[in-house]
């Protein structure tokens, strides 16, 4: 028999086959799994399992597109900046651009925007600028100036009374004043302290978060601030019941701590950059400390596990060996080179953080917090330890999974029946992941 003359009769048969079904009421076979079809797919997992979520990073991957003059919007851009730097010299620009920033965050105000612009750099300032990216508001207004509406006198700390009357709280007012000084159209930023970390309520500090500014950060010097580890300040971790040890307050994992406690504020809808210290910010004494490379670069992947969408990096040293207001220019040591190393990782990996999450999609058992990353259809695991000692944690990928590649450590994980395990040295070990051979469970 011809094929063609058998293809008909097959077609036909199938034809009257389901004829024959409807008729009688029987269900439509649906189509043939990948292992009824004889070719199984190891790797293969349910589509949109339970508990499972994409999240988009907060404000959306186009939030700064908003703004008139907006920082870049593209997947490879990821803001990386310094604070209250000056721009004065084609050198030192070119410099901090080596080091893997991209953003002035607070200028000197002989800064010269124009050099920052030609070298490809952003900046958002305290004053209007038309080479600016954004303005910047009071920076910790909440602790100088306090939860109120109280009239305000134009005046910052050490400059006379600061309120109307001099014992009342004017924070909001100062920062409703500055905004209205900013350029129409221009993204305001505002960076805030211990008042809205720690001492104020939430309502208060919602008051100062929402409705205020644009992007908002807040600096907790977890690392090295002699002040922090007390009941009334870090002791907010635990419900301010107790002065935190050394081991509880002394951690990277409070930096993502903090990112936390202010995406609460603005529930998630707008973005919340990270801020980490890079030298000695404290006058000396004997609970303050410098930070060192590894530090740093623990703090910041805490701050982008838990969805800071931006670093900032405190430049200034007040004590330590290298007293300066140029950390990043002018101290020796293993600091530039471990924050150009976190930068370049950073740089590497902006598309995959401007990516969805996906919650749920990674369990883990041991002492990490976690973050699960969905690009171009794979998934990334960032993980970073939240013990002082470390551990042994093991991870269960609920997309399936061959192997898990360690990124920029030379070495693979294998992963058996969905789960892989590693080792995390101490509270600074932070190791992230490439998911391969799995799938993105339908997403």
């Amino acid at each position: 028999m011809k094929r063609t003359t058998t293809a008909i009769l097959g077609v036909m048969a199938l034809c009257l086959i389901a004829a024959t079904a409807v008729a009688i009421g029987l269900p439509m076979p649906g189509p043939l799994s990948d292992t009824e079809q004889g070719t199984p797919s190891p790797h293969s997992t349910p589509t949109h399992l339970p508990g499972m979520e994409v999240r988009e990073i907060d404000g959306g991957l186009g939030f700064y597109s908003r703004f008139t003059n907006g920082l870049p919007i593209e997947p490879e851009f990821f803001p990386v900046g310094v604070w209250f730097e000056s721009a004065l010299e084609k050198d030192y620009v070119a410099k901090d651009r080596a080091a893997g920033l991209n953003t002035y965050v607070v200028l000197t105000t002989d800064s010269d925007l124009n050099l920052v612009r030609a070298s490809g750099m952003h900046a958002i300032p305290t004053y209007p600028a038309a080479q600016a990216s954004g303005y910047a508001l009071g920076d910790e207004v909440d602790m100088w100036a306090g939860a109120g509406d109280s009239p305000w006198t134009g005046k910052y700390p050490g400059e006379g009374p600061i309120c109307v009357p001099e014992q009342s709280k004017c924070g909001y007012t100062v920062q409703k004043k500055l905004r209205t000084s900013a350029p129409a159209g221009i993204m305001t930023y505002a960076n805030y302290g211990k008042g809205v970390t720690f001492w104020l309520s939430d309502e208060q500090s919602r008051a100062f978060i929402n409705g205020t500014q644009d992007l908002v950060s807040a600096d907790n010097y977890w690392f090295t601030d002699p002040n922090i580890c007390a009941q009334t300040e870090g002791g907010a971790i635990t419900g301010n019941t107790k002065d935190l040890t050394a081991s509880e307050c002394r951690l990277a994992a409070n930096y993502g701590w903090t990112v936390e406690r202010i995406r609460k504020l603005t529930e998630a809808k707008a973005p919340v950059w990270g801020f980490v210290e890079v030298g000695h910010p404290f006058e000396d004494s004997p609970q303050a400390g410098t930070i060192t490379g590894q530090q740093i670069r623990a703090a910041v992947w805490s701050s982008l596990i838990h969805g800071a969408r931006g670093i900032v990096y405190f430049n200034h040293s007040f004590g330590g060996d290298c007293v300066t207001q140029h950390v990043l220019r002018d101290c020796p040591g293993e600091t530039l080179p471990a924050v150009t190393a976190v930068n370049t990782q950073i740089k590497n990996l902006a598309p995959v953080l401007n990516a969805p999450f996906l919650d749920g999609a990674t369990t883990v058992t041991g002492p990490v917090d976690l973050a699960t990353k969905l690009h171009d259809g794979r998934v990334y695991v960032f993980a970073g330890a939240n013990k002082s000692t470390g551990g042994t944690a093991t991870f269960t990928v609920k997309c399936g999974g061959s192997t898990a590649v360690v990124i920029d450590e030379n070495r693979t994980i294998p992963i058996v029946e969905g789960t892989f395990t590693d080792a995390f040295a101490d509270g600074n070990a932070v190791h992230l992941y490439s998911i391969e051979g799995g799938g993105s469970c339908g997403y």
